[in-house]
């Protein structure tokens, strides 16, 4: 019997693609013999539509099986309109994947775990400006990181109304103070309060990174 794998490789020893619709090869595996065939997805770079145009292109091979880490809707909906079972929340190799699903180890679905469009890019992150004075480093608007309005007295704001890596994720943006160097303030106070921005915004990128590759492995 033929399985369709989403892959991110061409071979039996390639990592599952988290991705069904927006995978990037598709490995049609004959059970038997864990003889196989891969194949590019065509549908990766659509704006909308690609889980059904890939739940069509598995259907034509003659898989009655898909094994994925992530499914939407439409793509859940065509599959069961053509008959094959649905495997989600995979992870390993291909290989590995096929060998759990042969021993009897895996159980069908028929819901969606995932929106429809998951796994599209999201809009890059703006390269950062160079600091400027009373400037705050709040990180975009909208869906994006921040929407902040950074702590310096008076400054503006890196990036607002920018579409950023994912939904909610609201970081608030610290702002270098106007008063730093200025000198207002004692040598020992500027000193102390820019190691403490300083590591503010260092706890502030881990998230943003941790945020980061959350996102890169769900894609």
């Amino acid at each position: 019997m033929k399985v369709a794998v989403s892959s991110s490789g061409k071979d039996l020893n390639a990592q599952l693609d988290p991705r069904f619709g927006r995978c990037a090869f598709f490995m049609i595996v004959e059970t038997d013999d864990m003889s196989f065939e891969a194949f590019d997805n065509e549908s990766i770079g659509l704006g909308g539509g690609a889980g059904i145009q890939s739940a069509q292109f598995v259907a034509s091979k003659g898989a009655k099986a898909v094994i994925t880490g992530n499914c939407g809707p439409n793509a859940v909906q065509t599959l069961s309109a053509a008959g094959i079972e649905l495997f989600t929340g995979q992870a390993g190799t291909v290989k590995e994947a096929v060998e759990i699903y042969i021993k009897g180890n895996l159980t069908p679905t028929e819901e969606a775990n995932v929106d429809n469009h998951f796994g599209m890019s999201e809009d890059p992150i703006p390269a950062p400006e160079a600091p400027v004075s009373g400037a705050g480093m709040g990180m975009g608007g909208g869906r994006g990181m921040g929407g902040g309005r950074g702590m310096g007295g008076g400054g503006r704001c890196m990036g607002g109304g920018g579409r950023g890596m994912g939904r909610g994720m609201g970081m608030p943006g610290v702002g270098i103070s106007s008063q730093a160097g200025s000198g207002q303030l004692p040598k020992t106070q500027d000193l102390k309060s820019l190691k403490e921005q300083a590591s503010n915004l260092g706890k502030q990128m881990e998230e943003i990174m941790a945020q980061i590759k959350k996102l890169e492995q769900r894609d």
